[in-house]
């Protein structure tokens, strides 16, 4: 009998751990599934909402909607946004289940993931209202040199937005951790040579335009009288 309770422990310890990990076991399936019920739920809220508040037609003037579509993605930004909240509730709750089952390793990974979705969130909110603003600007900057009879207006408003768009999406790769003191290093170094072009372009082909353009601001001798430059005395 002795040698039959020792064969049979081991079996009993099995056992008694598996009885131990099948209660946690369902708990942890249960949380799964309401927690992906939850994030399909916070999918719509968040769709709708955001449509609600007219975000779509931020995005789309910004020209977000445009690039995605060009890059074959299907949805537009208001999407992702909501499939961002989606995953984040999910994660969650894959969290949540995991931690119940004694699996830190893997909670500690998923932790890390859900502290990162949230500043893909903001990175995405950066990149829409700066999209936008620099639209904005392009457009008012072309407005204003095509009232005052600027040439190349065109060129000079895409040159505004494009400059503000650097700098919103080195903020957003900033809020992500990505590239940091090296991406602004290799952009300093970028913009100083572009900067440098031009100048030197301009000071090699731009002399007579530079001319004309201070000749029509700066104020003629005795204009603000109105009166002409007095002519020499006719010799007798």
């Amino acid at each position: 009998m002795e040698n039959v309770s020792v064969m049979l422990e081991p079996v009993r310890v099995f056992l008694a751990h598996v009885g131990d990990f099948l209660p946690r076991l369902a708990l942890a399936a249960a949380v799964v599934i309401g927690g992906w019920m939850l994030a399909k739920l916070a999918r719509i809220a968040v769709d709708k909402g955001l449509r609600a508040v007219n975000f779509n037609v931020i995005t789309e003037r910004s020209g977000m909607d445009g690039f995605l579509s060009q890059g074959g993605i299907r949805t537009d930004t208001t999407g992702i946004f909501a499939l961002l909240v989606y995953w984040l509730v999910v994660l969650a709750a894959l969290i949540i289940a995991f931690n119940g089952l004694g699996l830190t390793y893997i909670t500690d990974l998923l932790g890390q993931v859900v502290l990162f979705v949230p500043k893909v969130v903001v990175a995405l909110l950066i990149l829409a209202f700066g999209a936008y603003f620099a639209r904005f600007i392009g457009t008012t900057v072309v407005t204003y040199c095509h009232n005052v009879g600027i040439q190349d207006a065109d060129f000079l408003g895409r040159v505004a937005q494009y400059a503000i768009m650097t700098f919103v999406a080195l903020i957003a790769l900033d809020q992500v951790n990505v590239g940091g003191d090296i991406v602004r290093q290799s952009f300093l170094i970028v913009l100083a040579g572009v900067v440098f072009g031009l100048a030197l372009a301009f000071g090699l082909g731009g002399q007579q335009w530079a001319a004309e353009q201070i000749a029509r601001w700066l104020p003629q001798k005795g204009a603000h009288n109105g009166d002409a430059a007095p002519s020499d005395p006719e010799p007798e």
